[in-house]
């Protein structure tokens, strides 16, 4: 087992026991991660949903689904990539995650970050821009598809697919087709750096 696997163990028992803000009182699961720890790729989120509180996986709901199906469709293997969230604990009625509980639950994301050092990581949805991008003009729609960098890492936003779930077009210029080229933008960027 590599030190970094052992690391990310360690930090994900942590953050079982967490008790850093409200969020803990209503979780049925901690959702740490999915994938490979030491992917190129690093996809963040907003935070669990029902489905992934109750399995303790992100991404594996109806939105997390359609990512998925879209990674594999374009030939990205598990390897290729390591999930996780904003927040580990579901919000109540899957609202957004306050400040103050993305606050409580960063030092969790900093170290996965620091632990996976992926060559780029994937912003999906506006939450996870908000807390990476310090620009309160810059929308989803106008930050995707563009590669920003932050304190020497690389940052490229993409539509949440919750919101591809009410587009099913892929004509170009559609959501799903930007979607498509932006994640096989990505992969071609994770070869590159």
């Amino acid at each position: 087992m590599t030190d970094t696997i052992k690391e990310l163990e360690k930090l994900h028992k942590n953050a079982l026991s967490c008790s850093k803000c409200t969020l803990c009182k209503e979780r049925t699961k901690v959702v740490f991660y999915d994938g490979n720890c030491t992917a190129p790729i690093l996809f963040i989120g907003e935070a669990p949903g029902k489905n992934e509180d109750e399995i303790g996986i992100p991404f594996i709901g109806r939105a997390g689904q359609l990512l998925r199906k879209f990674l594999y469709d374009i030939g990205y293997t598990k390897d290729d990539f390591y999930i996780a969230n904003t927040v580990k604990c579901r919000p109540p009625k899957n609202r957004k995650p306050t400040l103050e509980e993305k606050k409580a639950c960063r030092h969790y994301l900093d170290k996965q970050i620091e632990l996976v050092n992926p060559k780029i990581i994937v912003l999906v949805g506006s939450t996870a821009l908000e807390s990476f991008i310090n620009d309160k003009k810059l929308t989803i729609t106008k930050a995707r598809g563009k590669v920003f960098e932050v304190d020497k890492r690389k940052y490229f936003p993409i539509f949440h697919p919750s919101y591809l779930l009410r587009y099913h077009s892929l004509e170009p210029g559609k959501p799903r087709y930007l979607f498509k080229e932006d994640l096989i933008q990505i992969k071609k960027l994770a070869q590159k750096y």
